[in-house]
């Protein structure tokens, strides 16, 4: 199962990341979406799973979720925006893979079996960062690899 993972869009869905999620079987959004029609246009390529983030103070996107769990391809997903707000144990809690955001700088890490997964940002360029999605790959665990964009 391929899962495309967003974040930190801020209210900017690039055709390079709509065009880079073509195919994937679901979208995680790690929040900071900034704008509800971002998820409504990510949902014409996959179904999605979206938190909301520190920018999703009003509207609907104000109304996501702080946190989520979602379990694709028999793996249990746990999205929150920014990793220092993690609220569970993600290995006691049997989570195989932790979605952030915030931070735009794209991570892939693995700490007591549980992979840690910051897909970037794909939003307005900030601090110099590359502009990246990700992607979740499940077939016997999973495996986070990270996508730069190249915008215009």
């Amino acid at each position: 199962m391929l899962i495309g993972v967003i974040s930190d869009t801020h209210g900017l869905l690039r055709p390079e990341a709509l065009a880079a999620l073509r195919g994937v079987e679901h979208i995680l959004h790690a929040g900071d979406v900034g704008d509800v029609a971002i998820l409504d246009a990510l949902r014409e390529t996959a179904p999605v799973t979206a938190i909301r983030g520190n920018v999703d103070v009003s509207g609907v996107c104000a109304e996501l979720p702080a946190t989520d769990v979602v379990e694709l391809g028999g793996q249990l997903f746990y999205l929150v925006h920014s990793v220092h707000d993690l609220d569970i144990n993600p290995k006691a809690a049997g989570v195989a893979i932790v979605v952030s955001g915030h931070s735009h700088k794209s991570s892939v890490t693995v700490k007591d079996g549980v992979v840690y997964f910051n897909p970037g940002s794909a939003g307005p360029r900030r601090f110099s960062l590359p502009i990246t999605v990700g992607f979740v790959t499940v077939e016997d665990g999973v495996e986070a690899t990270v996508r730069e964009l190249v915008v215009g």
